[in-house]
């Protein structure tokens, strides 16, 4: 357990960060899941509307730190690709 001032704050700091990082990284899994279910229901529409969504997640949890960049980038990536031969 922290003794020193400057310890528990970085320890409250870590707590906020980290439930911070929870819900971005649950948030960016709903839309992708959204993405994906509208790829395996074939509905070019609603793939591409939630393909929008989904990257505006994925570069935003990006940005925060809550996700590594390349990794948004490959999620993306992959996204549209999927989105991409529906037509």
């Amino acid at each position: 357990m922290a003794n020193h001032p400057s310890a528990e704050k970085r320890n409250r700091q870590r707590i906020v960060r980290t439930n911070r990082n929870n819900a971005v990284t649950s948030a960016v899994r709903t839309f992708v899941k959204k993405v994906r279910a509208a790829v395996a229901a074939k509905d070019k529409g609603a793939a591409s509307a939630a393909l929008k969504d989904a990257t505006q997640k994925l570069d935003q949890a990006a940005t925060k730190g809550a996700m590594h960049r390349r990794a948004a980038s490959r999620t993306i990536s992959r996204l549209a690709s999927q989105v991409s031969k529906l037509a």
